[in-house]
């Protein structure tokens, strides 16, 4: 039987196969963002120099479990505002409860991990999931005791072994005259918009405004590696320590009385896991207030003066109901991490940060030959 005009599968016009396309080009994007891979892109120096400011990274899912969306009501592939405007590109009409499905493995020490940050004022009250980004590392994981002795990270009483690429600043004294190509070479590279704390690298003067030397913000590797030239030098490593004593209010948990914390001398402090069941004394109460009333869904627990009070009643103890984790940048005196704001919750986390697939040096004009990192390309998280 010969096939009529009537029943001819009708052709489709270029317009409606190109619009197929389209979607089925963000239905499959947003399955892979969604179960396998999400990019991201690295906005501060935090990592540094394991991950540098224009990295962009692949991050698995897979490997904690996929976390299911609390916001539904979202523009496939945007964040918090559509592309190029400033409306919000979600409707917070209905929130769903959070799950993660298995993974693979789970957060361990030393992972680099992204995650979207609590307390941040920025994000208002945008839900969980749309909160912003943060890559850190891991340094501590549910139930464990973190201390930071003298800029050294000690776990349950044992000193973790310290990313290679970990950065502290240090003090370079010589009167060579050195500039930022030489620095370059070590990977030690301002920013123009770099301040006093900021900076990789600025020249110190003398009491008679000579040259005194350099306070660089570095690894032991490179330290090593300037050290070992044929010319005069020595370095302090201690020269811009925060002593032992010294707090800043800004610290977590945001008390100068109970708690004489700093960078580089910090807690002990015990992280959350679900389970673990805390007696609410005066000093406990500062630590873990902000996790029992924000993060675990008690609505009717309330801070009273230094109490925690549910239904009329004063808390003696409580038990978590999910895990916690530890993160800290590798630079580690410029880093905005939880010595600052506290614990992540682990329906915080987004996933482990894999590898680099591309690089752009945010400092080099954009035709310029070195604007990409081509040894950055395809590398692995370390």
């Amino acid at each position: 039987m010969k096939p009529t005009e009537n029943n001819k599968p009708k052709q489709k016009s270029p317009f409606r196969e190109w619009l197929d396309s389209v979607v089925f080009a963000v239905v499959a994007a947003t399955l892979i963002r969604f179960f396998l891979f999400e990019a991201y892109t690295i906005p501060t120096p935090s990592m540094e120099s394991s991950l540098m400011v224009g990295d962009f990274l692949f991050v698995s899912k897979m490997h904690y479990g996929v976390r299911t969306p609390k916001t539904p009501l979202q523009l496939p592939l945007t964040h918090q505002k559509i592309w190029f405007t400033n409306l919000p590109s979600y409707l917070s009409w209905v929130q769903l409860p959070t799950y993660r499905l298995p993974g693979f493995s789970k957060v361990k020490q030393g992972d680099a991990v992204v995650f979207n940050v609590p307390n941040f004022e920025e994000d208002g009250d945008s839900p969980l999931d749309l909160r912003t980004f943060y890559v850190k590392r891991c340094v501590a994981t549910p139930g464990d005791v973190l201390e930071v002795r003298d800029q050294q990270v000690f776990v349950n009483n044992k000193a973790m072994e310290n990313p290679e690429k970990m950065q502290h600043p240090v003090f370079m004294k010589t009167k060579e005259n050195l500039d930022d190509a030489f620095f370059a070479e070590y990977g030690i590279r301002n920013s123009p918009d770099a301040s006093y704390d900021s900076a990789d690298w600025l020249p110190l003067a003398d009491s008679t405004n000579q040259l005194a030397g350099y306070k660089l913000n570095t690894s032991k590797k490179h330290i090593d590696e300037i050290n070992s030239l044929p010319w005069a030098k020595s370095f302090d490593l201690d020269a811009f320590k925060d002593p032992k004593g010294l707090t800043y209010i800004d610290m977590f948990p945001h008390d100068t009385v109970d708690f004489k914390w700093n960078r580089d001398f910090y807690g002990p402090l015990k992280v959350p896991a679900k389970g673990l069941t805390v007696q609410l004394d005066r000093k406990n109460v500062k630590l873990y207030q902000e996790a029992i009333i924000k993060y675990e869904g008690n609505s009717d627990i309330v801070l009273a003066g230094d109490k925690l009070v549910k239904n009329g009643q004063a808390m003696t103890s409580y038990t978590f109901k999910q895990d916690y984790y530890f993160m800290m940048g590798d630079n580690r005196h410029n880093s905005a991490d939880s010595r600052f704001w506290g614990f992540v919750p682990a329906d915080h986390i987004v996933g482990k940060a894999v590898f680099v697939w591309m690089s752009i040096d945010p400092n080099k004009p954009l035709f310029s030959l070195d604007k990409i990192r081509w040894n950055r390309i395809f590398r692995f998280v370390d």
